[in-house]
């Protein structure tokens, strides 16, 4: 039951804690809920076939095993690299072929420490796939 006015003819004002806000499930869409908010809606498109899927897959796992090596003018090239092209497949739904021929030349730059980790061969062979040689 909500107070009524007070003499003054004002209402008194709800505490913190009788306010509730209750969401089950939301898909798609962006809302705020009290004061001086700020709704950000961010809508990735995702790879767009399983080649792109793959070579996401590989990139971030290439990602992963380089974080543990330490880091040289090349791998950073190469992270880079690897950075912009797993962004333009989850924002695009995937990466243009200028793209993944900068990173076949990182990826080749890097050839002896790259070479040697299975993340590194499914980048190889993923790019291989999608720009056909």
């Amino acid at each position: 039951m909500t107070p009524g006015p007070t003499p003054d003819g004002q209402r008194p004002q709800q505490s913190q804690s009788q306010r509730t806000v209750h969401i089950g499930s939301v898909t798609g869409s962006a809302f705020a809920v009290g004061d001086h908010n700020t709704v950000t809606q961010h809508q990735h498109a995702g790879p767009a076939d399983e080649s792109q899927a793959e070579l996401l897959r590989a990139v971030q796992e290439l990602r992963a095993d380089l974080a543990r090596f330490t880091a040289s003018d090349t791998t950073e090239v190469l992270d880079a690299e690897l950075v912009s092209v797993a962004d333009e497949i989850e924002t695009a739904g995937g990466a243009a072929p200028g793209r993944l021929a900068r990173l076949q030349e990182a990826l080749t730059a890097a050839g002896a420490l790259t070479g040697t980790l299975a993340s590194g061969v499914a980048v190889a062979e993923a790019l291989r796939a999608l720009l056909g040689g």
